[in-house]
């Protein structure tokens, strides 16, 4: 049983009330390979699942991150996952962009510990490093108190019940949701400014070169 996956499944079926087709795995049922390559197949590993699941992510408008707390940080298994979104950051669209411009990114964390916000910075700062836009209030979570004791699933923990998290799992949701269409309306995040390609073309986009004046 997954805790945390008793949280997604609050704002997995919100999406889905709204027309949402949603996708979804748990890494730690993959063989990830370690490291920051697209294919770590090709760097000695003998087996990884990721460039398969990669084609899942890809195909995402929105990307919800999900982690249980471990020693006041997200999982390793977390981490892993974000280190192999990072190898395939370098990647452009077809406007010339990094390959997560104009997606949508957010998280959700359950602990019986301290650090949902600690883990949800994290995170969160790691997706708009590669390229996701952030909307407002995008994270979510459940704690229980301080030291060891229940999980969220639990009999009797509150979880399920708790305003608090239901509120704010409900909000990052829609919040994800309108920012996704906003973007997909207007055709992702306009390229003027922010493509690589035009950059090592020769472009600067009104960087102040004192040597063209």
């Amino acid at each position: 049983m997954s805790h945390t996956q008793g949280l997604v499944d609050i704002s997995a079926e919100i999406m889905r009330r709204q027309g949402v087709s949603v996708d979804q795995f748990r890494a730690v049922d993959h063989d990830i390979a370690p490291g920051v390559w697209p294919d770590m197949r090709e760097h000695g590993f003998e087996t990884d699942e990721w460039p398969e699941l990669f084609e899942r992510v890809s195909a995402a408008d929105i990307l919800v991150l999900a982690s249980p707390i471990w020693l006041g940080e997200k999982s390793s298994v977390c981490t892993k996952v974000i280190e192999r979104l990072y190898g395939n950051s370098s990647q452009l669209n077809e406007q010339g962009q990094y390959a997560y411009y104009g997606r949508v990114g957010g998280c959700l964390i359950t602990g019986n510990e301290d650090g949902i916000k600690h883990c949800s910075m994290n995170i969160l700062y790691s997706l708009q490093h590669l390229g996701y836009t952030i909307p407002p209030q995008a994270d979510a979570g459940w704690i229980g108190e301080a030291g060891p004791g229940p999980s969220y699933l639990d009999e009797g923990s509150g979880g399920p019940e708790n305003d608090f998290t239901n509120r704010n799992t409900t909000f990052m949701t829609w919040n994800l949701l309108h920012v996704g269409r906003m973007l997909k309306d207007q055709g992702g995040m306009p390229a003027h400014g922010n493509q690589r390609s035009a950059w090592e073309a020769g472009c600067r986009f009104d960087f102040p070169n004192p040597e063209h004046r």
